[in-house]
């Protein structure tokens, strides 16, 4: 095995995985036969996971079943192919919340490293992975990590995820942990919520995957249909910058940066035009952080891991 550590940095969103070069659908399924195609296929200890397609419902937590195992070992593949790699040490770098960071850190280390060493096989490759480590950093931190000296003095990161709202004042380039603030208020519960409008107004539902265009500028909707849509992503803008509000920020000055997935939802729908509002639009922000932090934490370290 090659004895370079890949640093793979893996954001575990509910509507998406996300890693540096990587996007796919927070989806997976057991397969009971040996699958006629192999694509997005991960086979593991003998069982066949389709990864992708529907997403996986909204849980307490991402460790109570295999889900975000196999996720991240399909994940683990992605890069690793990218790589020219099928067989690697891994450090697996994630995240989580910085408002839930002390209490499931540990627990989610302990998920993601169950297996020191695992081989599987991705679209019919087979792949070893040697878990080196797994380090896990603050989520909304991670997105801005490597611009930390290029952000004013005093910054808020509004991390708009697909279930939390995360709110993080950073300080000369400390997160402020005593004033952060998580709220369940993301794009899933907006989904829903048009959805559940266009049941009532037009008796059908419209896939997620469609409503993700149209807040990524990109849809082509039948007037009754982009109606609701676009009505309800002003309503969550607007809900958004009351939490903002709610939480002792001024919209007009407090330096402001929106990241993840609703950061494009909040440059194309938002009234909040000011020099003070940033946006970082890529939704791998979180997984580049990861993966920079990562790179950081094994510079300390100076190759203890092997």
């Amino acid at each position: 095995m090659d004895k370079r550590i890949e640093i793979i940095g893996i954001d575990h969103g509910w509507s998406n995985m996300k890693t540096a070069t990587q996007v796919f659908t927070t989806g997976v399924k057991e397969i009971t036969t040996e699958p006629a195609f192999f694509d997005n296929v991960v086979e593991f200890d003998g069982v066949y996971y389709k990864v992708g397609g529907k997403r996986l419902e909204v849980r307490d937590c991402k460790v109570e079943n295999n889900s975000f195992y196999i996720l991240t070992l399909a994940a683990l593949a992605k890069e690793l192919y990218r790589r020219g790699k099928k067989e690697a040490d891994v450090l697996v770098s994630a995240g989580l919340p910085l408002t839930r960071f002390g209490a499931e850190k540990q627990e989610f280390i302990n998920y993601l490293s169950r297996n020191k060493e695992v081989t599987f096989h991705f679209e019919k490759k087979r792949y070893k992975a040697r878990i080196a480590r797994v380090s896990v950093f603050p989520q909304c931190y991670a997105a801005v990590s490597d611009r930390i000296a290029a952000l004013p003095e005093r910054v808020v990161v509004v991390d708009i995820g697909s279930w939390t709202v995360d709110i993080m004042p950073i300080m000369d380039g400390r997160p402020q942990e005593q004033e952060c603030v998580t709220s369940p208020q993301g794009l899933i519960r907006c989904m829903r919520e048009i959805n559940e409008e266009c049941v009532r107004q037009l008796g059908q539902e419209l896939e997620e995957s469609v409503i993700q265009q149209v807040m990524a500028g990109k849809g082509n909707l039948p007037e009754n249909y982009m109606a609701i849509v676009q009505g309800h992503l002003d309503r969550f803008v607007e809900k958004i910058y009351h939490i903002i509000k709610e939480h002792g920020y001024n919209l007009d000055v407090t330096p402001i940066v929106f990241v993840g997935g609703g950061a494009s939802v909040m440059k194309k729908f938002g009234t909040q035009k000011g020099a003070n509002i940033k946006y970082i639009e890529d939704i791998r922000a979180n997984a580049k952080g990861y993966e920079h932090l990562g790179k950081v934490f094994l510079s300390t370290i100076k190759g203890k891991l092997r």
